[in-house]
């Protein structure tokens, strides 16, 4: 069986639901809107829900500038239970008492994870050792340390304690799990902890997104078909707003397009985005002293739909 997948341009802000995993989300809409190219910016765990941001075609190539960006989340955390996993799809490895504990006693815990801080990610996560994936190491019972590494807590509240349950706002870094911050919580209040639910909030730059379920984007096809389901996508340029711009004209942009050197009168970048007249995005690009461009990633508009098969 063949499919027509189309060469089509934009970001998607996904509410991702609670028991997909980011790639099998990732898949649901890359059929949906029929993308030739798809490509997530940072994962979800199946457990958790919230903003995952899903690059169609062109806008693949700005991922990576996502990927570092700053995160917020809101964490459920379950007091007195450790698991293998940091979160609620573990097995339980220790009950311990949870003493009482008043906002004073959590605040100065908390104090302890924010910052700069070195973190053990969870033996059960995506990092590679030799190739592998740390979770099926572990699943085959091999013994699996996770090197420790340094992350930024931006912010770290507490927003709601009742009894053995506590709410969180966090934001953060690339590179943080948040399970590892939980579990870590819970060793410096002496009772054990894990994450029981998380919602990613925002991803800089997408500070308010409006985000959009897999039942909404399903019913747009629906109803509404490619056209309604273009409407929903953001440009890629909303991704870049915070890198600054450099306007071209037209020969120029030309030139930058085609891969040709290209001198200007501008001041030194590392980053910019080198735009067309028109306002459309040629490159990222960097500009040394002397004004001399070096393309860091090219741009092309979609031409035309592909036909390839559906195990792509």
């Amino acid at each position: 069986m063949k499919h027509t997948y189309r060469d089509i341009c934009g970001i998607l802000l996904l509410d991702k639901p609670a028991g997909l995993s980011s790639n099998q989300a990732l898949q649901k809409v890359r059929r949906l809107f029929a993308a030739r190219k798809a490509g997530h910016t940072g994962s979800l765990d199946p457990l958790a829900t919230g903003l995952l941001p899903i690059c169609l075609g062109e806008a693949t190539k700005v991922a990576g500038y996502l990927l570092g960006a700053r995160k917020a989340y809101q964490a459920d955390v379950r007091l007195g239970l450790t698991t293998t996993t940091d979160d609620a799809e573990g097995e339980v490895v220790e009950t311990r008492p949870v003493p009482t504990l008043d906002r004073a006693v959590i605040e100065a815990a908390l104090a302890g994870l924010r910052g700069r801080i070195v973190q053990t990610p969870p033996v059960y996560s995506a990092l590679k050792q030799g190739g592998v994936p740390l979770y099926r190491r572990a699943r085959r019972g091999e013994t699996v340390v996770a090197p420790p590494r340094a992350v930024e807590i931006h912010r770290l509240e507490l927003l709601e304690h009742a009894g053995e349950r506590l709410r969180l706002h966090i934001e953060c870094g690339a590179g943080t799990y948040v399970r590892s911050l939980a579990r870590d919580l819970g060793e410096r209040l002496g009772c054990g902890a894990h994450l029981t639910a998380l919602r990613r909030l925002w991803v800089e730059p997408f500070l308010a997104p409006r985000m959009h379920t897999l039942p909404v984007l399903e019913r747009t096809a629906a109803e509404h078909g490619d056209a309604g389901l273009a409407a929903l996508l953001l440009p890629l340029e909303a991704a870049l707003d915070a890198i600054p711009a450099l306007t071209l004209d037209a020969q120029a942009a030309w030139r930058l397009a085609h891969g040709q050197r290209l001198r200007v009168a501008a001041a030194a970048r590392p980053l910019v985005r080198a735009l067309a007249p028109d306002g459309r995005l040629v490159a990222l690009a960097a500009v040394d002293a002397a004004g001399w461009v070096t393309v860091r990633r090219g741009f092309a508009l979609p031409t035309h739909e592909v036909d390839v098969s559906a195990s792509e």
